[in-house]
């Protein structure tokens, strides 16, 4: 099952999902198709469900969040699962975003999570998203978008305008980030209603928007994803917290023993708190389990069985900056995966799960890392906490390091992804947990 994993060509069809998922709606779209050629059938939360042995079955809800799950020869004995996510720090549309000035149309923005702004700046920018339409019959209707190609950009201001730009250059969210549309003509002034009604149709050209509603669009950076590098150690591309893993989460899924129980989640809104109906810290997860464990009985029985890897890129050390990281605890590029620890309960490792994490990349002869954050700064969080505390389930976090992270374009090393899928796969092949308390 495990072959795909060690092909040639896992690296490009990585690239290939990354450029394909602009947004959630389209990360989920791509898993999607993936889980349909490998056989997955779809389920509604509001339709019974009949589940059969080795049944395998996916769940979506808001259109950025999915789970895929397979029942195996027996759900009792419980699920190995992993949890990422398929959102990423971004400029997120307003709702009303024209804004008309010196001769240019730009459109106001939201900073959507934590987003590095500098490297946004001369971009070459496109959009997409998810855009709700009144069709010609009247009916409501739905499509998702991509422009795939170079739509606007953020243009910097000259440092001869601005001659402390190297020194001290702070960005105004507000004022300064808007992208540059279109130049404006006095008897040619672009709609961006209309816009967005054009692209529908140039993407369905069945489609008959009578009246654009509302939207949800994101920019993303247009460049493609790509190895690079002298000897193409790296991959770079936008994204990669958090697709990187959900990438990995989907292969193990598909190229795991198939009578072993698993389940894959990934979630939306994790850069922005995961406080929503489909985020990790709503009831999406919960609410799927307790299908598959419908009494108070079956629920504990599942639970103490089951063992949540929540995956989410880790800090790789900076060659510039290593004295931000403590000197004992600095992943590399190249290295492998990387086990993420704290005192505080931000991670939600604890020893047990980090042994079986640790005994199953020996198993598969893969490197493994440990990232403890310097004690004096602070530290990030996952959805791994959240999991663990709303379900109870045995959790760790782990993730692939990465340099740049949240930057519009960000970099991990090209062997990294494919070693996390191979001890993932690993996990999810495991027909019992080992004792681990």
């Amino acid at each position: 099952m495990q072959q795909y994993l060690t092909e040639p060509g896992f690296e490009d069809d990585f690239l290939a999902f990354l450029d394909a998922s602009p947004t959630p709606f389209h990360a989920v779209a791509s898993i999607r198709r993936r889980l349909d050629a490998a056989g997955f059938r779809p389920l509604a939360e509001g339709e019974a469900w009949s589940l059969r042995p080795r049944d395998r079955c996916y769940v979506i809800r808001n259109q950025g969040s999915i789970i895929a799950f397979r029942t195996g020869d027996d759900p009792g004995a419980g699920l190995r699962m992993v949890g990422a996510h398929t959102d990423s720090p971004c400029l997120k549309v307003k709702p009303q975003p024209a804004i008309r000035g010196q001769g240019c149309l730009r459109l106001g923005v939201e900073v959507y999570g934590g987003a590095l702004l500098n490297p946004w700046f001369d971009r070459d920018l496109s959009l997409a998203g998810r855009v709700h339409y009144r069709d010609g019959e009247g009916e409501l209707r739905h499509a998702l978008i991509d422009f795939r190609r170079p739509l606007a950009t953020i243009p910097s201001l000259a440092i001869h305008l601005d001659r402390e730009a190297n020194q001290n250059r702070a960005v105004n969210a507000q004022k300064d980030i808007p992208p540059l549309l279109a130049t404006l003509a006095s008897d040619s002034e672009p709609d961006f209603a209309d816009l967005l009604a054009r692209r529908i149709v140039e993407e369905d050209p069945a489609a008959r928007v009578e009246e654009v509603l509302d939207h949800e669009l994101l920019f993303h950076d247009s460049q493609p994803a790509a190895r690079i590098g002298l000897d193409g150690d790296f991959i770079a591309g936008a994204r990669l917290d958090n697709l990187l893993s959900c990438w990995c989460g989907l292969q193990a899924l598909l190229h795991s023993d198939e009578s072993v129980p698993a389940l894959l989640v990934c979630n939306d809104h994790e850069e922005v708190g995961s406080a929503s109906s489909s985020g990790a810290a709503g009831p999406f997860l919960r609410s799927v389990l307790e299908r598959l464990a419908p009494t108070p009985e079956a629920w504990a029985r599942l639970i103490d069985r089951s063992m949540m890897i929540s995956a989410d890129n880790a800090h790789a050390v900076h060659p510039n900056f290593p004295d931000r990281h403590d000197d004992n605890h600095g992943p590399r590029l190249g290295g492998g995966p990387v086990i993420k620890v704290n005192a505080n309960q931000r991670y939600a490792s604890t020893s047990a799960t980090q042994a079986l994490f640790r005994h199953l990349c020996r198993q598969q002869d893969v490197p493994v890392q440990v990232f403890v954050t310097r004690t004096d700064m602070a530290c990030g969080s996952t959805i791994g906490p959240i999991t663990a505390a709303g379900l109870g389930v045995r959790t760790l976090d782990v993730g692939v390091p990465q340099l740049a992270m949240h930057s519009i374009r960000e970099l991990c090393h090209a062997e990294d992804p494919r070693r996390l899928a191979e001890v993932l796969a690993a996990f999810q092949s495991l027909p019992a947990l080992p004792a681990l308390d």
